[in-house]
């Protein structure tokens, strides 16, 4: 015969076990929520622009990528062009603090074609200088109409008369090379990038004595934070000449110490820091419609993995001093074409 005190742990036990049960329960709600609003947050993030329905049939003719024999949905390995836009626009507060000067209006700041060679284990980074002169295109405006070709034009001009949109269609015109996708990052969320990695290291070859970028560094190695690195991504006044080229320059070697940031930064044993760089990274992106959801970018990305930063080669479009300007350049000619002509 049981007593009275074990009656009531008896009866107290399918209690506690209901009430375990019922807290592992929220827990595994709460944290399917919270992993649902965090989903959610990530992807609407994301800005998109239409290019393709802009742009429509006018326009160099896509690859056919070859056929796979794999049953499953396989991640792709063709080769892929995007086109990387650094924008210098000041909207907003963030943006206005950190670029400076007038708060209206934007331009390409930074213009990279990334071609990513089929099986996407190595890439080309080809950086166009804003200072080159180019034919640039009509372009369709969003609010209806188009612009008027425009001959012997700053190259970063498409993208200040007519967004991505013209930006692309100006790449294409002058590389006759079909850009596959779009991806624009804005000051702030380059520099959010940046801190959410925890910094990059670069080494500079010269002093940087820039008034105008607000940048002053010594030759040598730095970890730089965000503000510092955007800083390093703009500065051309005070190193060199002064052109937009030494600029180039540097924006490449950052480029490559990003690359080795992200390699070795531990993201995917670090979920709070994963979701920190996500939180940055899409939260400055505007991109084509092909790459304008978390799915699409994970592809991605995911497609990129065996993609290391020794395997990826930066250059700059070949160009020489314009004959109607001293401060412009041009394209330089056969090598220019050479060049795009490697990644078709």
């Amino acid at each position: 015969m049981t007593g009275d005190g074990e009656d009531r742990r008896v009866g107290r036990r399918p209690r506690v076990l209901k009430a375990v049960g019922l807290t592992l329960a929220g827990a595994l709600v709460a944290g399917c929520a919270a992993a649902g609003w965090a989903y959610w947050h990530l992807n609407s993030n994301i800005k998109s622009v239409d290019i393709n329905s802009a742009l429509g049939d006018d326009r160099p003719a896509k690859p056919t990528p070859t056929p796979t024999a794999s049953q499953e949905a396989p991640l792709p390995t063709e080769a892929v062009n995007i086109l990387v836009l650094g924008s210098d626009s000041r909207s907003g507060e963030e943006n206005e603090a950190l670029g400076g000067g007038s708060s209206t209006g934007a331009r390409s700041d930074t213009a990279m074609v990334v071609h990513i060679d089929a099986g996407r284990t190595t890439a080309t980074v080809v950086s166009i200088p804003r200072d080159t002169l180019v034919t640039r295109p009509s372009c369709p405006l969003e609010s209806g109409g188009s612009t008027a070709v425009s001959y012997g034009s700053m190259f970063n001009s498409a993208y200040a008369v007519g967004g991505p949109v013209c930006a692309v269609k100006t790449v294409e015109s002058i590389t006759n090379v079909r850009m596959d996708h779009y991806i624009e990052i804005d000051f702030s969320g380059f520099a959010k990038l940046v801190d959410a990695l925890g910094g990059v290291t670069v080494t500079t070859d010269e002093d940087i004595d820039d008034d105008d970028s607000h940048l002053h560094l010594k030759a040598g190695t730095h970890h730089l934070d965000g503000k510092q690195a955007l800083a390093l991504a703009r500065t051309r006044h005070g190193i060199g000449d002064g052109s937009d080229l030494g600029r180039i320059g540097l924006q490449q070697k950052l480029v490559k110490a990003l690359l080795e940031q992200i390699s070795s930064a531990g993201l995917l044993t670090s979920p709070a820091k994963l979701y920190s760089v996500a939180d940055a990274l899409t939260g400055s992106l505007t991109t084509d419609t092909g790459l304008d959801s978390l799915t699409e970018l994970t592809s991605l990305g995911e497609s990129l993995k065996n993609l290391a930063a020794d395997g990826v080669k930066t250059v700059t479009m070949p160009v020489v001093t314009a004959p109607s300007n001293p401060n412009r350049v041009v394209a330089k000619e056969p090598a220019a074409s050479e060049l795009w002509e490697s990644l078709r």
